[in-house]
């Protein structure tokens, strides 16, 4: 059995249990002070509370078969085959003596706890039967299967990792580093080759300017700062 064919099943399962539990499987009367004759009945869920429960782990169960690794996987099924005799255990329990149930669903339907004709069974307690009986199937059949599962977390990695990514970066190292060399250097030194200091000032280039504060003596004295 394969890995999405036993998920399937364990939820599948799940919800008919779910869908045995939810009818009537347990029908009586009682009588009351204002009626001679009341009708009690009680669903599976409330006379065998281990159905639903049972129920809900089978889904979480099959859930967890699709989401995790192999050794969880492997107490997934485990759960799931308790589940399924939960299921069994409760049902045959209300099957074998259904009158307690059927004095609690009275008593919270009227109050009253004494019978007045004998309990019915329906046809769900045994179809809950079988569908725990078929979970407890279907969970030993999956761990005898499940060493041939492949493994999940592969599919959680990311896209680009691996030998070729480190080869690629590795490859274009040397090469970026290459080409940024001659640029450093033709950026770092002059065109001749010589040193690094500023270039030499050009003769005569402050003889024009004029001193600010020279420039105000004379214009003080009434003289042309520019001496022309």
């Amino acid at each position: 059995m394969t890995r999405t064919r036993t998920v399937l099943a364990l939820l599948v399962l799940g919800a008919l249990t779910f869908g045995t539990g939810s009818p009537t499987w347990i029908t009586t009367t009682v009588a009351t002070a204002l009626e001679p004759e009341v009708a009690v009945a009680a669903s599976g869920t409330s006379a065998a509370p281990g159905v639903g429960a049972g129920a809900l782990v089978l889904l979480a169960a099959g859930i967890a078969c699709a989401l995790t690794g192999r050794v969880a996987r492997y107490v997934a099924l485990v759960v799931a085959a308790a589940a399924g005799v939960l299921v069994v255990a409760s049902t045959l329990v209300v099957i074998g003596d259904p009158t307690p149930a059927a004095t609690n669903a009275a008593s919270a339907t009227s109050g009253v706890t004494e019978l007045t004709s004998p309990v019915t069974l329906t046809a769900w307690p045994w179809a809950a039967v079988a569908t725990g009986v078929l979970a407890v199937a279907v969970a030993v059949w999956g761990a005898v299967a499940a060493r041939g599962w492949t493994a999940t977390s592969g599919r959680h990695e990311r896209a680009g990792q691996g030998p070729a990514a480190g080869t690629a970066t590795t490859a274009g190292a040397p090469a970026t580093a290459a080409g940024t060399a001659p640029a450093d250097g033709a950026a770092g030194r002059p065109a001749g080759g010589g040193g690094t200091g500023p270039a030499p000032e050009e003769p005569g280039a402050d003889d024009d300017e004029i001193d600010p504060h020279d420039a105000w003596d004379a214009l003080s004295r009434g003289d042309d700062p520019t001496g022309r």
